[in-house]
């Protein structure tokens, strides 16, 4: 027993490095999600991005080498990497954070940051958004300022609903982090009531026809 979850530990941690070695190698392409998916035959990892040209490369030289950097460094065989680009990024949670990351980064207030995104993750359908960002904000000690808007359920059913991401940003004044909640649109709302409809009887039928 205990060797069995030794070994589902150490596959996690393997495919969480593996996630995060892609997501520094192509950063430039703003990634929002990598999905890997294992067989007998191979490894096949999908991208999803904002610039998928920045993965592929040219002539798909770029994406040849990541594959061949991830079989040697990650001890993998057969290793297929495939790129989808990101239909609507102002509802990922990943894309976002690195959105804001970088606009501070180019020297961008990190307040107006916050507004602009918050309003872009809304006007894209989100029931609800929350923006975290942390580090030497206004003065020299660290706080952190939250921007909310719509719902984001902290508890209970609907709360595994929220979509997460997260980002940090080396600046002069130290390490800023970002992070972006939000609750998608495609989400179930708790204040919905769903009625199930039943069959009706010939009872049901007869009083109808009476009234």
């Amino acid at each position: 027993m205990v060797t069995t979850v030794r070994k589902i530990l150490q596959k996690n941690q393997s495919r969480a490095e593996l996630i995060e070695f892609i997501k520094e190698k192509v950063r430039d392409a703003i990634v929002g999600d990598v999905v890997i998916n294992t067989s007998p035959i191979g490894t096949t990892i999908t991208i999803y991005c904002m610039k998928p040209g920045l993965v592929i490369g040219t002539r798909g030289r770029t994406i040849k080498a990541l594959q061949e950097e991830v079989e040697r460094r990650f001890n993998l065989e057969n290793v297929q990497i495939s790129v989808s680009e990101i239909e609507v990024p102002e509802v990922n949670p990943e894309v976002m954070a690195q959105r804001i990351a970088q606009a501070i980064s180019g020297g961008v207030r990190w307040r107006r940051v916050a507004f602009w995104a918050l309003r872009r993750i809304m006007d894209a359908g989100a029931v609800g958004a929350e923006i975290t960002i942390s580090g030497k904000l206004i003065s020299a000690r660290a706080r952190s300022e939250k921007f909310t808007a719509g719902l984001i359920p902290k508890s209970g059913e609907y709360a595994k609903f929220v979509k997460v991401g997260i980002a940090h940003i080396q600046l002069p004044t130290g390490i800023f982090g970002v992070k972006v909640k939000i609750y998608p649109p495609t989400a179930p709302l708790p204040e919905h009531v769903y009625v199930a409809e039943r069959a009706e009887t010939g009872a049901d039928e007869g009083v109808k026809s009476g009234g």
